[in-house]
C-alpha cells in the first residue's frame, strides 16, 4: 500500500470510468463511477441468483431454473452487466486491461462474503478456457478473479480441476437452448482432481443464462463434488 501510495504522488491513477484522479487506495474506479453501479440485491431467483422487478415474499425460482436441469446448488452475483461496468469488465477481459482486476476482486469478494457461506466452502477453482484461446488471450480472466478471491476468503485455490476439451464459439450472441447445445461435452474433470464430498465455489466473471457454470458444476458433481456454488462479478440479461 505504501509503495502504491508514493507512486500515486509521482503518476496519479485516472479513474477508467471519468478519468478523473481516483481517489481509491487501490484499483481504478472512483467512489462517484462505483455510487452509479447496478448491484444485485433482492429480490432474485434463490436458486440462480437472477434478479427480479417487482416485490417477493417468498422463496422465488425463476423460469430458466425450473425449465433446465441445475447442477450448481447456489449462484450470484455481485453487479448487472451494464455502464461503466460492462465497459470495464469488457476491457478486463478482452483488451489486457489488467490495472482493474483488484476492482472486480473487491466486487466478487463483497458478493462472496454477504451472500455465501464462506465456512463451508473447501476449495476455489474457475471456469477454464480452451488451451486455444488461452494462448491467443494470454491468460484467464476467471484464474485470475479465482486467484485473488481465494486469498481474501483464505480458501486454496485448485486452478487444475477442470479442462476444456473442445474450442467452442463464444456464447455472447446465444440463446440459453443454443449455449447448451454450444458447450456439451465441452469440460470434463482433470485426472487426478480431488473432488470427493468438497464443496466447490466455482468463479467466472458474468453469468447470464447460466449455462457455462452449468455444465462445469455437473462436470464436478460427476467428479465427487458434494456441492458447487457460483459466484461471479456480474450478471447479464438472459434469453430463452
Amino acid at each position: 500500500m505504501l509503495k502504491l501510495s508514493a507512486l500515486d504522488l509521482v503518476y496519479p491513477r485516472s479513474c477508467f470510468g471519468c478519468g478523473l484522479t481516483c481517489n481509491q487506495d487501490e484499483g481504478f474506479l472512483c467512489w462517484e463511477c462505483l455510487a452509479e453501479v447496478i448491484f444485485v440485491k433482492p429480490p432474485f431467483c434463490s436458486l440462480c441468483g437472477d434478479p427480479i422487478s417487482g416485490k417477493i415474499d417468498h422463496a422465488y425460482v425463476c423460469y430458466f431454473c425450473t425449465s433446465l436441469p441445475r447442477f450448481f446448488d447456489k449462484a450470484r452475483s455481485s453487479i448487472l452487466y451494464d455502464g461503466i461496468l460492462r465497459k470495464a469488465l469488457q476491457a478486463f477481459k478482452y483488451q489486457a486491461g489488467l490495472w482493474l482486476y483488484h476492482d472486480l476482486v473487491s466486487l466478487i469478494y463483497a458478493c462472496t462474503t454477504a451472500q455465501l457461506n464462506v465456512d463451508r466452502i473447501d476449495m476455489v477453482t474457475c471456469v477454464p478456457l480452451h488451451a486455444r484461446r488461452r494462448r491467443k488471450r494470454g491468460y484467464n480472466q476467471s484464474y485470475l478473479l479465482a486467484k485473488g478471491l481465494s486469498s481474501k476468503i483464505d480458501k486454496p485455490l485448485k486452478k487444475n480441476l477442470l479442462k476444456r476439451i473442445r474450442s467452442t464459439k463464444s456464447q455472447t450472441d446465444l440463446t440459453a437452448r443454443e449455449r447448451i447445445t454450444n458447450l456439451e461435452a465441452a469440460f470434463k474433470a482433470k485426472k487426478g482432481a480431488c473432488v470427493k464430498d468438497q464443496h466447490i465455489l466455482l468463479v467466472d466473471d458474468i453469468m447470464t443464462t447460466g449455462v457455462t457454470v452449468n455444465e462445469c458444476a455437473r462436470t464436478l458433481k460427476e467428479a465427487g463434488a458434494s456441492e458447487v456454488s457460483v459466484v461471479t462479478v456480474a450478471r447479464g440479461s438472459q434469453r430463452f
